[in-house]
């Protein structure tokens, strides 16, 4: 390629193309709104597949990087009821293909391995438009303006390159998760932290559940869903944390002591995450020299797969970019027509996800779907 490209946003979709493009030694700059990697908390922990995320970390080249990473362990799986009965319990053998690592961790050798000052840090995007013949604009924030005729919109769920291409929007899925850390547990909540078991622990029921990860150490990373409106939750006041836990808490009286104490217990202030998804067959009309990765692209309630597919998004993209050096728009068209097909089949797969955790018939649904050894677990 004779120009290099621009994307927006230094998520793991984004990193992952700027480092495929540089093992083909295709320029590219990130613009990241954060004022630097620390600027927050990173997330948890990802399972990284061996069918679409672990294929970009080696199309990256970071594949024994990536293995000094995993948690060995963590693929451990189990469900209970309410009551705290296990119902599934799913040793890590070693052979799964899923392997657990931190998102902080994963994102930071990401980062190692671009050249430096490939990441513009405190580049918030305030402006996009187009110019004509594929040339954009972009404004930031600070004043400063950049101009490119390769735009990538790695900016996550209310991306602003995405209006460039499409007008559709994320809408409310109607659940929500509330998050909240307990560390130390094996000493501090060993009831707690046997449920929990050695890696992931899922009790749902209708229409709620609660789910929890063991991260590094014994830290347990407990992640609350509720089925209710936008304006329930907006009626809990998140900035007094003892009320908020307390109004969370209710919502599971009666449950097992060992799992209403992953929420009552929780030594982080409960943080409210709605989930928001975009349509699920959504696509656009060719846009000359601009696409989208990631959330961006293809916003899915969590199902495991976001950061796979985003990952997989840079990877393709980037590989495509390299494959067709003297045409762009042959190259975007080749990576949009796979993404979007993979893309609405992970979103479709969603929704059988769904209606396993928090159908009428859950948490049996859900030991059903891992019994029958379902892809999406």
């Amino acid at each position: 390629m004779r120009t290099g490209v621009t994307i927006v946003g230094a998520g793991l979709g984004g990193l992952t193309l700027a480092r495929v493009l540089h093992v083909h030694g295709i320029p590219a700059t990130v613009y990241e709104a954060e004022a630097s990697p620390t600027a927050r908390s990173q997330g948890g922990m990802l399972d990284i597949h061996d069918y679409n995320g672990q294929l970009a970390v080696e199309a990256a080249g970071l594949m024994a990087e990536f293995r000094s990473l995993i948690l060995e362990g963590r693929q451990a799986m189990r469900v209970l009821d309410r009551d705290g009965t296990v119902l599934f319990d799913k040793a890590d053998d070693g052979t799964g293909g899923r392997p657990e690592v931190q998102r902080a961790e994963l994102r930071q050798i990401l980062l190692d391995s671009l050249p430096a000052g490939t990441v513009r840090w405190g580049h918030k995007l305030s402006s996009v438009r187009a110019l004509g013949e594929g040339r954009y604009e972009l404004g930031f924030a600070d004043g400063s303006i950049v101009t490119t005729s390769v735009l990538v919109g790695a900016d996550g769920a209310w991306s602003r390159v995405r209006p460039l291409l499409t007008a559709a929007t994320p809408e409310y899925t109607g659940t929500s998760f509330v998050e909240t850390y307990l560390f130390d547990a094996d000493t501090r909540r060993p009831a707690s932290a046997k449920a929990v078991g050695d890696g992931s622990m899922f009790a749902p029921a209708p229409g709620k559940g609660i789910f929890a990860h063991r991260e590094r150490g014994d830290t347990l990373h407990t992640y609350v869903e509720l089925t209710e409106p936008l304006d329930w939750f907006a009626a809990i006041d998140f900035t007094d944390a003892a009320a908020a836990t307390v109004r969370i808490a209710q919502e599971f009286d009666g449950w097992a002591p060992e799992l209403t104490a992953l929420i009552t217990d929780g030594d982080t202030a409960p943080v409210w995450r709605p989930h928001y998804a975009l349509p699920i067959e959504h696509r656009w009309d060719r846009m000359p020299g601009a696409t989208l990765v990631g959330d961006a692209a293809h916003l899915s309630a969590p199902n495991g797969e976001g950061a796979n597919l985003a990952m997989l998004d840079g990877a393709e993209l980037g590989k495509a970019l390299a494959a067709h050096p003297d045409d762009v728009e042959a190259a975007l068209t080749e990576y949009e027509q796979a993404m979007f097909t993979r893309s609405s089949e992970a979103a479709t797969d969603t929704t059988v996800l769904v209606e396993s955790l928090f159908g009428g018939n859950a948490p049996h649904s859900l030991v059903d779907m891992f019994t029958g050894g379902d892809r999406a677990h």
